[in-house]
């Protein structure tokens, strides 16, 4: 059954030039694309720390946001996102890169564990539960002999720009089919989408 409460949809990633366009923004690309593709902007609201941008979609009230609090401290824009538009933690969806799926890949969860991204880390520990959707987009792992943390940070290279276009509207269309249909039904669709490619 699908909630009448405003949506929330959060894409991770660090504010900022120097982190645009990296790996760990993925989150932040994909919220982008978008906000680009239902015609909205994002504007700074500094009660929430956050960019924030906000549709209705099947007279469903959305709000998108892009929390500038960097990515380990994502939990303190989240909270104060859920309480200002008075969402139900199962009622958001949080975007955000994956090491452990191939780029090209993504998957939709309804709860779990942070599974090690230190923003998923900081919102589950600020909300105190693990139950809210999440869209991990895989970005790969890097080669041994390469520091994951680096790796997250660098650009996607030039062969993988095709693959990261296609992620970007895949995604979206999972994003509006969270808000349209629910998780489940979505889950069904995209997870199975992903396996089969």
């Amino acid at each position: 059954m699908i909630s009448d409460g405003t949506k929330l949809i959060v894409g991770l990633g660090n504010p900022g030039l120097i982190y645009a366009g990296s790996r760990h923004n993925i989150g932040f690309v994909v919220l982008k694309f978008l906000a680009s593709s239902l015609k909205i902007n994002f504007k700074r609201d500094s009660s929430v720390s956050a960019l924030v941008a906000k549709d209705k979609l099947l007279a469903q009230d959305v709000v998108l946001a892009l929390p500038q609090t960097y990515m380990n401290l994502s939990g303190i824009a989240v909270a104060a996102l859920l309480k200002k538009f008075k969402v139900n933690p199962k009622d958001l969806l949080v975007v955000c890169d994956d090491l452990d799926l191939e780029l090209g890949k993504m998957k939709i969860r309804p709860q779990g564990s942070s599974g090690g991204q230190r923003g998923l880390e900081s919102i589950i520990e600020r909300l105190g539960t693990r139950d809210f959707g999440r869209l991990r987009i895989g970005i790969g792992r890097p080669k041994s002999s390469v520091d994951a943390s680096k790796y997250v940070l660098s650009g996607f290279l030039r062969k993988e720009k095709a693959a990261v276009k296609q992620i970007k509207e895949d995604a979206v269309s999972c994003c509006l089919s969270w808000v349209k249909n629910g998780i489940a039904q979505t889950m069904n669709t995209f997870n199975l989408r992903s396996r089969n490619e």
